[in-house]
């Protein structure tokens, strides 16, 4: 655990210390590839709307080709001597969330940061944080305007199975990915709404999709 005084010598003002830390793990698991990044146009402390400070998407080719979300928002990003040696950065974790292409997105899904950005909200607005096996219905499915219904209608939260968690000069951060889950599902968990039920699932789910692709065609 970093003390302040070490945290001081390290760095400076305009180090973004628990960005970096997220950057060096992804790294690892993509050491070759520049992300494509989106940010909104203000910053939430400055009077944005938006939470979450940037997401990446890079493109995964294992276990079969999709795109890999990293959320930068949930844990502390900058500067901040006062976190230094914390036991959990800010709220501890940063969003991931692995996505099989759709074939009614043109480009990048950008709707998935704006689903990760109504999480964000959600946690700054309730201060109520998300952990490994919690599960929250979507109100309907989580790709709207769709020609073909999609019955991806909630989220289960695993830890992400490359990225895990890191300890950062701010505490420890895991990287929770969001896990869609169908209509049937859901109400499997609305029925037990345990720690061990939505880790079943999660398990079941791990049997043949070990990465927790999420496909928006599945039912």
């Amino acid at each position: 655990m970093i003390t302040k005084k070490e945290y001081k010598e390290r760095f400076d003002e305009e180090d973004a210390v628990g960005w970096l830390s997220i950057d060096e793990k992804v790294d690892q698991i993509y050491p070759s590839q520049q992300p494509r990044h989106y940010a909104p146009p203000l910053h939430y402390v400055l009077g944005g709307q938006d939470p979450i400070d940037g997401t990446s998407i890079y493109d995964s080719d294992k276990q079969e080709f999709h795109r890999h979300f990293v959320s930068y928002g949930m844990s502390e990003l900058y500067y901040n001597e006062e976190a230094a040696g914390g036991e959990f950065s800010k709220w501890g974790f940063e969003f991931t969330f692995r996505l099989k292409p759709f074939e009614e997105d043109d480009d990048d899904p950008v709707w998935v940061v704006e689903v990760m950005n109504n999480l964000a909200r959600y946690v700054y607005e309730s201060q109520r944080w998300f952990e490994e096996y919690h599960f929250v219905p979507a109100n309907g499915p989580i790709r709207t305007e769709t020609k073909n219904p999609v019955d991806i209608v909630g989220l289960v939260f695993a830890l992400d199975p490359e990225l895990g968690k890191i300890d950062t000069p701010h505490g420890e951060v895991s990287f929770l990915q969001i896990v869609g889950i169908t209509s049937s599902e859901l109400e499997r968990l609305k029925k037990n709404p345990t720690t061990d039920e939505v880790k079943k699932l999660v398990d079941e789910m791990r049997a043949d999709n070990p990465l927790l692709i999420t496909d928006l065609l599945r039912r």
